[in-house]
């Protein structure tokens, strides 16, 4: 067996190891809730734990016997895996979206494992170890720098860190290579600061992925660290270690061609894994409404129990004694006051009518109008102040 067949081989081992390893973690936080460190005292989560390790191992042998640029992506293959896994073992069936994607994902890296050319195994020398390593934390920091400058959009900030965590993992694949390369012909000591960048950037890969997913969900995260983490190793590994695909250009393009439907793929099946997620939290919910309504209905001796309908819960038996009114809620008033109708009105006194002294009535002298009245003259009224200004004309 030719040792580019042997890598492939071993990818796709490694790649159903990770997939049994997170199916058995997956089933170990379902089964415990409440636990909030590493179940150490269960032997299902060791058993996750060592098919992690082994999926892990096997990957470094196949960066040590195969093109990084082929390694790299069918690691991808580990959610392909995990759809018939996860039916089989678990009984969880998948839905129409994700097979469709799990087969443009096959596809893909199909068409790109039938282009990859042999090549000899090549290796950085220190100058490259250098300037790659300080190129890619540059990168990985600026991306870090403008997540935080736009901290008030969690959608963009979400893409950036998961581009540099994909950035993060994507390079330390290459520095993987590069120390299994160099180990091929006997472990060296000099190798000692690649391990050491090795550690360093799986370690910021792990903690800017955790950071992509705060308030901003886990699709756009998940599918963009899925994507970029193998573009950036096969690009990587055909500029740097002379890795070539067959038909020169033509396989070039080709190739890429093969790598844009694999990321589709891998994109469609991210999105329908978070949207039956998310299906099945509400379902979680409805299910604990449910319950503490029974409950409430227990403890105030109601007569029925509530049952799920098309989205939500309805009554079943007695009257809904408790459900809410269809129409308006009118609330009392606070008490205050009263404000009469009518404010009551003293009634009239009749007015007195005395006769003078005299018994018939004087004649009145004749009063002369002080009044600019129509038909009669104008006479001013007599002043009281004697020092009067007097206006001459």
């Amino acid at each position: 067996m030719s040792a580019l067949a042997l890598s492939v081989l071993l990818s796709l081992v490694s790649a159903v190891a990770y997939a049994g390893g997170a199916i058995v973690q997956e089933q170990v936080a379902a089964s415990s809730p409440g636990a909030q460190y590493a179940p150490l005292r269960r032997l299902d989560w060791w058993a996750a734990v060592a098919l992690n390790g082994l999926g892990g191992l096997l990957h470094v042998v196949a960066l040590a016997l195969g093109p990084l640029s082929l390694v790299q992506p069918l690691g991808a293959l580990t959610i392909v895996f995990a759809l018939p896994m996860a039916a089989l073992f678990v009984g969880r069936k998948a839905g129409a979206t994700a097979w469709r994607g799990a087969l443009m994902a096959t596809v893909g890296l199909a068409g790109l494992l039938s282009l990859v050319g042999a090549s000899d195994t090549q290796s950085l020398d220190t100058a490259q170890r250098v300037v790659t390593a300080g190129v890619t934390g540059g990168v990985i920091v600026a991306l870090m720098i403008a997540g935080r400058a736009v901290h008030r959009h969690p959608a963009v900030r979400s893409i950036l860190l998961a581009t540099a965590s994909g950035i993060a993992f994507g390079m330390s694949s290459v520095f993987t290579k590069t120390v299994a390369v160099d180990w091929a012909g006997g472990v060296s000591v000099a190798d000692l600061p690649s391990l050491a960048v090795i550690g360093v950037l799986a370690t910021a890969g792990m903690l800017l992925s955790q950071a992509s997913y705060r308030g901003a969900g886990l699709a756009a995260p998940l599918a963009t660290l899925t994507v970029v983490n193998p573009v950036v190793a096969a690009v990587v590994g055909i500029t740097m270690f002379g890795e070539t695909f067959r038909y020169g250009t033509t396989g070039t393009v080709l190739a890429l061609s093969c790598g844009v439907v694999a990321a589709g793929g891998l994109i469609l099946l991210t999105t329908e894994r978070i949207a039956r997620e998310a299906a099945e939290g509400a379902e979680a919910a409805v299910d604990a409404v449910a319950g503490a309504v029974a409950a409430d209905a227990a403890v105030h001796g109601a007569e029925y129990v509530p049952a799920r309908a098309k989205g939500g819960l309805v009554p079943e038996g007695a009257e809904p004694r408790d459900a809410p009114p269809a129409g308006k809620v009118l609330l009392p008033a606070p008490a205050g006051a009263r404000v009469p109708d009518t404010v009551p009105v003293p009634a009239e006194q009749p007015y007195e009518v005395r006769e003078p002294a005299g018994g018939d009535n004087p004649p009145l002298a004749p009063q002369l109008s002080y009044g600019p009245f129509w038909g009669g003259p104008f006479v001013p009224p007599p002043a009281l102040d004697r020092h009067r200004v007097r206006i001459r004309s």
